[in-house]
């Protein structure tokens, strides 16, 4: 079973989750449940997303207690004014009493960030949410609603990978207690790089479990995507083995460097 880290209020986040961006319709119902069958217990969606409704029948189908399955959703800034109104619609397509973790999906116009933030607090504190946070901000925004309200995001997700890798940036989350969330890994990744292929190659591992185990010893929850049942297992499956100091100094060293 993957590690967790605890949010605020002892909230644990399981460190690899399932992502569910550009899944729709029958397939997200179906990658999803198959997900939880084989043993994810964090689910990533979003009101954006269009797929909540599926989600939340596959986490009833799948036979996972609701306890034991870390439950995303995300707020889109043009619903700001409308806040609680679609956590409650999410909460009803999804079939759930809360979420685990409720994000604002980018940042909002300045005029209305902190108080939009101030909306995820608050929903928190009815307990509609176990922990808020935020998604795509800079570190200067996470500053500005934390200093405002004396409330700061328990999570931001934002896309990461090796050829990402904001060394300063992820150290200043860390500072600030800020969970750092990556998604995207595999499509911000060059994936056919034959320094993927030679690390893999010497833990007998897929490029995208290097990709995955990377994440998890810098500290970072990671929300791999597919609707391929073999990778989805794949994705899961990065526990076994650990990346070298040389090998994780290696990939940290792709950052911004050209693909093959």
């Amino acid at each position: 079973m993957n590690s967790t880290v605890t949010l605020p209020g002892g909230v644990e986040m399981p460190m690899v989750g399932f992502g569910t961006w550009q899944i729709r319709g029958r397939k997200a119902y179906e990658s999803t449940k198959l997900a939880l069958e084989v043993g994810y217990r964090h689910i990533d969606t979003a009101t954006m997303y269009g797929n909540e409704e599926e989600v939340g029948r596959a986490l009833r189908d799948s036979g996972v207690p609701r306890s034991e399955v870390f439950v995303t959703t995300k707020l889109p800034p043009d619903r700001a004014g409308r806040a609680e109104q679609t956590l409650h619609d999410s909460l009803r397509q999804l079939g759930v009493d809360a979420v685990d973790l409720w994000l604002l999906h980018w940042p909002t116009q300045d005029r209305v960030l902190v108080s939009t933030w101030e909306k995820l607090v608050a929903a928190r504190e009815k307990g509609l949410a176990r922990a808020v946070g935020v998604s795509n901000f800079s570190t200067a925004q996470l500053d500005e609603v934390t200093e405002a309200t004396g409330e700061k995001p328990a999570v931001n997700q934002i896309p990461w990978s090796p050829w990402q890798h904001q060394a300063q940036r992820l150290a200043e989350q860390q500072e600030r207690g800020i969970v750092l969330e990556g998604y995207s890994p595999f499509k911000r990744s060059d994936m056919r790089s034959p320094i993927l292929a030679d690390i893999g190659a010497a833990h007998r591992r897929t490029p995208a479990q290097v990709v995955l185990r990377w994440h998890l010893q810098h500290g970072i929850v990671v929300i791999p995507k597919s609707v391929t049942p073999d990778r989805i297992r794949e994705n899961l499956d990065v526990d076994g083995f650990r990346l070298t100091d040389e090998e994780m100094s290696t990939l940290d060293g792709l950052y911004m460097k050209p693909w093959s």
